[in-house]
């Protein structure tokens, strides 16, 4: 069992992960003082099961076992997370996902808080910003992507009320449903992800090929690829239930 706490720096992007030899008083001290042990500000905390079955490639951290145990496969409807969410997997390409994770707070401050409107309008200097910005992907081609796809995004909200409409409509509004036993048998594509990706490059996006459409899809819950033994399986189940 590891125990994961956060204060309020989580906003910069910073958790307080505690070894087993501290994992006790920081409980107790969680629990009677609500506040970090280390900065003294407001604090949560989290225990994690290391004997929980999960899927196995959420195992390396704890900020990937989180994001696993509370975001990866829900379905979502809300527009702004759907573009975060684009930028990250488009500023991926080549690169492991955990890298990503990793600077995804750097992402937010940088990006004005995954505004749609205000990234579609940055400018050149914007743009010179961010290429120094130490804090994300400095890659011109994946930074000048972002921006034009934003545009392209604020497009199809225009066409379809909300881009969450335009993508649930490839899935027939209902998330697909997998049944995997082993990691090796996710698929890095699928002829939906394909045919979101061809469509999607004719409205103008890039960056956003068949494999990271179907990463987007997979954390945006269009599809639930838990792995059948994990717990988060059947809960994204009864969130699909409740739909």
């Amino acid at each position: 069992m590891k125990v994961f706490a956060c204060c309020e720096h989580i906003d910069e992007g910073i958790d307080y992960i505690v070894n087993e030899t501290k994992k006790a008083p920081l409980i107790e001290y969680l629990k009677t003082e609500q506040k970090c042990f280390l900065c003294g500000l407001k604090a949560e905390y989290k225990i994690y099961d290391e004997k929980i079955n999960r899927c196995d490639w959420c195992e390396k951290a704890e900020n990937y076992i989180k994001y696993h145990d509370e975001e990866w496969g829900v379905p979502c409807y809300d527009d702004k997370k759907q573009f975060e969410f684009l930028v990250l997997e488009s500023a991926q390409a080549g690169l492991s996902w955990l890298t990503i994770l990793n600077k995804r707070e750097n992402y937010k401050l940088a990006y004005d808080n995954f505004n749609v409107k205000v990234v579609s309008n940055y400018d050149k200097d914007k743009i010179e910003e961010l290429m120094n910005n130490s804090g994300i992907i400095r890659n011109r081609r994946k930074i000048e992507a972002s921006v034009n796809n934003a545009k392209c995004f604020i497009k199809i909200q225009e066409e379809f009320e909300s881009f969450s409409k335009y993508i649930w409509s490839f899935v027939n509004n209902r998330p697909v449903i997998n049944c995997f036993e082993k990691i090796e048998e996710l698929p890095a594509k699928t002829d939906i992800s394909e045919r979101l990706s061809k469509d999607m490059k004719k409205r103008g996006f890039k960056f956003l090929g068949p494999v990271i459409v179907y990463s987007h899809m997979q954390a945006m819950g269009l599809v639930n690829d838990h792995l059948i033994s994990c717990p988060r399986y059947k809960e994204c189940m009864e969130y699909i239930e409740k739909m």
